[in-house]
């Protein structure tokens, strides 16, 4: 049996091979397609049972099949793979773009909208209806025949394009390679990075370290190399992957503006005047001139901080470091020297207290202890031979959810760090389906005989893709559509991940998570206090960074015409010369790796992060008001945010949680900018 078409359990791994993906797409396609016939035709007024259940059905299982496909693509990338995968994605992209378009589907919902039936439905499945009806608009539903074909095109044109960048962007990371030989020249680089350095280049049959883009090998360098040539060898390398100054046939420059110029003709379809506008319409903010001024705001309060950090970076990379000219390859470097000579602690001398066994137990507790759960080891086909999978269950043994967790990075994964849905809880006959979750990491991958370590900006990141996980996993909604993360707002859904990042911040948390990997003594409070009291070192750089991002990406999808003379570099340029307080080299092409909004889903969302921090740094205030490991508010915040998933407004489930509207004080404060 192909084992896409078996959804009995979990995704069989271990069987999947790429000559399954084109019969299990065509067999499901064409099921979904009779079956969404079946529904139309149905004489009968349209119910929840004999139109929408049966659709959820179908449509289910395309995909949770696509999805191992699309997951796979992502985390075991071959020739092979890629070739079925992107034989098959037009044929998807289509499917959905039809659904969306699909007049009688959209008279069935306006029906089922009108009918008496509909009063007699949850308020979950209502505000499915609601949203179904919604996206019907945005699908092109309401378009003249012609209109309807060219949306189509469009958004298997689009499909195509985000999938190109994506492979080109790995493609690119994955060609560079830098063999220094001499030891000499890798002065201040970790020991651990110099075995890993010296063990890739043992794998190619070459003598000396190897350096890779990816980011376990490529932020050592910037962090810790005393060598500056070097820095700035694979700081060039980094900022122009995927651009003209590599391989033709992977310079994504091209694709920006064919992805930016179809996505204005999409909303023009629309009735839009601009792709931001169609962007926002299933989000919490109402126009891109309101995330503008929020963006803005944010700017106009961050601005005087990272002018003074970035004032005390240059004055100290002078004075003790002999850098008169810092450049954009120093930073990372010149921030870590000056961090120690601030706080008397490195990156590095905190990694040591952070082997994966300790860091996992650590924010399983976390989990535990809010909510009441329980959090242990159990079997599944993977991937990898590193992925990991685990059971989370009640305090009466029920099973609530299980997760994969993939954290290491090797060359046939894409970058970055990401939560995916493999299942959905919803509601199965007399059962209830129990949702699964992938959860991915980059992270170093652990020398034989020794643990993995993590850096505490590796751990934060972990507690971040976790809380995303969470937000998946531990809902009590039934209804596929609203369940877990699925119907929640864009601009909302950072808010259990970011919130979930606080918690390593705390005392009471990390000294239960941390064993030196060689004395196995806990983290001293001595550390502990340092690393707290440079919680927000250079917090006003990253913001203004953070808002650089997505002000270009704003902007881009509101007011930039991607058939002007102003190219998308050009454009973040000028926005760059209004905010940044670090201005690149001029061969920087950050927009040809910027993979969030060109393939990720981001696009005129990106502000969602700092949206999100908004709300999550405020909810976190209610547990630093009560005990941050307090139950009774972890109940709360899991029955009302966690549990609700998308089945109504996250302002109202933000309202219940917190008794009032979301303000910006608890983030400022959080930042060190109040």
């Amino acid at each position: 049996m192909n084992p896409l078409l078996d959804f009995s359990g979990l995704p069989r791994f271990a069987d999947i091979r790429p000559e399954h993906v084109t019969p299990a797409a065509d067999e499901l396609l064409a099921a979904a397609r009779k079956t969404v016939e079946a529904c139309v035709t149905d004489k009968d007024e349209p119910s929840w049972q004999r139109f929408v259940a049966p659709m959820e059905d179908a449509n289910e299982r395309l995909s949770r099949a696509w999805g191992q496909v699309s997951h796979l693509h992502s985390v075991m990338d071959s020739p092979e793979l890629r070739e079925a995968y992107n034989e098959n994605l037009p044929k998807i992209t289509q499917y959905y773009a039809e659904l969306g378009q699909h007049e009688g589907l959209f008279k069935k919902f306006k029906a089922l909208k009108r009918s008496v039936g509909y009063a007699m439905l949850t308020a979950a499945q209502q505000t499915i209806v609601e949203n179904e009806l919604r996206d019907f608009k945005l699908g092109g539903a309401e378009l003249p025949a012609a209109s309807k074909q060219r949306f189509m095109e469009i958004q298997q044109e689009l499909a195509a394009r985000s999938a190109k960048f994506e492979e080109n962007l790995l493609d690119a990371t994955n060609a560079f390679a830098h063999i220094v030989e001499n030891r000499d020249e890798l002065a201040g680089i970790p020991d651990d990075v110099l075995e890993m350095a010296q063990a890739m280049a043992e794998q190619d049959g070459k003598t000396g370290w190897k350096f890779s883009l990816h980011m376990p090998s490529y932020l050592p360098v910037m962090q810790y190399a005393d060598n500056r040539h070097l820095r700035e060898t694979l700081y060039r390398a980094y900022v122009t992957r995927a651009s003209e100054h590599g391989p033709e046939k992977l310079d994504n420059t091209s694709l920006i503006r064919d992805i930016v110029r179809r996505r204005r003709e999409a909303a023009s379809l629309l009735g839009f005047s601009n792709y931001a506008e169609v962007s926002l319409e299933p989000k919490m903010a109402e126009t891109p001139a309101q995330v503008l001024d929020f963006l803005n705001e944010l700017g106009y309060r961050a601005k005087p901080y990272a002018e003074r950090d970035m004032q005390e970076l240059r004055e100290f990379a002078a004075r003790e470091l002999g850098l008169a000219d810092l450049q954009a390859w120093d930073i990372a470097y010149a921030s870590e020297k000056l961090r120690v000579a601030r706080y008397s602690f490195s990156d590095h001398e905190v990694k040591q207290y952070f082997p994966e066994s300790e860091v996992l137990a650590g924010m399983f507790k976390v989990v535990e202890t809010l909510y009441g759960l329980h959090i242990r080891p159990s079997k599944a086909p993977v991937w990898h031979e590193d992925v990991k999978f685990f059971e989370i269950n009640d305090h009466s043994g029920q099973k609530i959810g299980e997760f994969y967790l993939d954290l290491y990075a090797r060359a046939s994964k894409r970058g970055g760090a990401w939560m995916d849905d493999a299942i959905t809880r919803r509601k199965k006959g007399e059962g209830i389906q129990t949702p699964v979750a992938y959860l991915n990491c980059n992270y170093t991958a652990p020398l034989p005989g020794k643990p993995a370590l993590f850096t505490h900006d590796e751990v934060i990141t972990l507690f971040h893709e976790f809380g995303h996980g969470l937000h998946h996993l531990l809902t009590k909604i039934e209804d596929l559509g609203v369940s877990g993360i699925n119907g929640v707002e864009w601009d909302a859904v950072e808010l259990p991940s970011q919130f979930m990042e606080n918690f390593c911040w705390e005392w009471d948390v990390l000294r239960h998570m941390t064993r030196h990997v060689d004395t196995g003594a806990s983290l001293p409070r001595e550390l502990f206090d340092k690393m707290l009291a440079a919680k927000n070192f250079q917090a006003g750089m990253q913001t203004m960074r953070q808002l650089e991002f997505s002000l270009f990406d704003m902007h881009l999808h509101y007011d930039f015409d991607p058939d002007g003379k102003e190219s998308a570099l050009d454009l973040l340029n000028r926005i760059r010369a209004q905010v940044a307080v670090i201005v690149p080299p001029d061969y920087n092409r950050f927009p040809n790796n910027f993979s969030h909004i060109f393939a990720g889903g981001y696009a005129a969302g990106y502000y969602s992060y700092k949206w999100a921090e908004v709300l999550s740094a405020d909810a976190y205030a209610l547990f630093e008001e009560n005990g941050v490991l307090n139950p009774e508010v972890g109940h709360r915040f899991w029955s009302e945010i966690l549990a609700q998933g998308g089945a109504r407004p996250a302002i109202e489930s933000f309202k219940a949680f917190r008794g009032r509207e979301p303000t910006i004080d608890a983030l400022l404060r959080h930042n060190g900018m109040n």
